[in-house]
């Protein structure tokens, strides 16, 4: 535990921010949480107040974490009826822990840095095996006075935490992060693709390049769900396809070019089209297989 128990807010109780918000709870801090979803009975248990809203929320925390799906529910949660910002004190800190647009954050931080308030952004890597096991590698931006006082409730939650500069850099380090994981995920399927038509053994070959410069966690974790189709979602494709499209948003307005995320971003595309937003996204290797009429691990 730190070095003191603290008022702390949770709002966004998913697969992702459940376990988040169970590593403070059992680190004994004071803990009121809201979802639209149920709030999970195993928090309520390990001693979490469940909240009718974010306003109520905001009321009686003094450090507020946010960990929900996509820009407009942070935009809700903030600033929509009983939203976080109708309960706030001056002082009071937000940590948004969403992946969500860079330029929106600094907006947001804007609004709530007009009443009084701190503001972090700080999503996260490492998908749901990360947050169950408070390993996820953490981006955050912000005032570094702020972080500093937030950062030993981070260390309850990850391992790898940077402060990467001012509010919107955490988002866009995130960004970052999600086009080099899907053209990871994108080269570990043709590999083993490529590797399991011409004959060979898809996991004799994942085990082989595990020992050279191949090698990546990617290929490690995702490459072993290709082989054994195990696609129940860590990180679901329709929320990578959402950080995508980020990507690609932030690209036409610096006028960059990104044609290898732009190639993954219509992998991701067909495997929604065939019915799989809601699987993890290492099974963009689906789409590569129609593509190929061949299935790893087909003979």
């Amino acid at each position: 535990m730190t070095s003191s128990p603290l008022d702390l807010g949770f709002i966004g109780l998913g697969i992702m921010g459940a376990p988040m918000a169970g590593h403070l709870v059992a680190a004994g801090h004071r803990l009121f949480v809201h979802s639209r979803s149920p709030v999970p009975p195993a928090l309520v248990q390990a001693g979490a107040t469940a909240c009718g809203n974010g306003k109520e929320v905001a009321s009686r925390a003094d450090i507020v974490f946010i960990m929900v799906p996509d820009t407009p529910d942070v935009a809700d949660v903030l600033f929509g009826e009983d939203g976080v910002a109708a309960g706030i004190g001056r002082g009071k800190t937000v940590v948004d822990m969403s992946s969500i647009s860079p330029i929106e954050t600094k907006a947001f931080a804007r609004r709530m840095g007009e009443l009084g308030c701190h503001y972090l952004d700080a999503p996260v890597s490492g998908g749901q095996v990360g947050a169950r096991n408070a390993t996820l590698s953490i981006m955050v931006g912000g005032d570094e006075a702020v972080f500093e006082r937030v950062r030993p409730l981070f260390e309850l939650l990850g391992k790898n935490i940077t402060l990467v500069g001012g509010v919107g850099d955490g988002q866009t380090a995130k960004v970052a992060n999600q086009i080099i994981v899907a053209l990871t995920i994108e080269a570990v399927a043709e590999g083993l693709l490529f590797a399991a038509r011409a004959g060979a053994d898809p996991a004799r070959v994942r085990q082989a390049l595990l020992g050279g410069f191949a090698s990546s966690r990617i290929l490690e974790v995702h490459g072993e769900r290709m082989i054994k189709r195990t696609f129940d979602p860590g990180f679901r494709i329709e929320l990578h396809q959402k950080d995508l499209n980020l990507a690609l948003q932030g690209a036409r307005s610096l006028g960059l070019s990104l044609p290898g995320t732009a190639s993954a971003q219509q992998l991701f595309n067909s495997c929604v089209a065939d019915g799989g937003k809601g699987m993890d996204h290492s099974s963009m290797v689906r789409a590569l297989e129609k593509l190929a009429n061949f299935e790893i691990g087909g003979k």
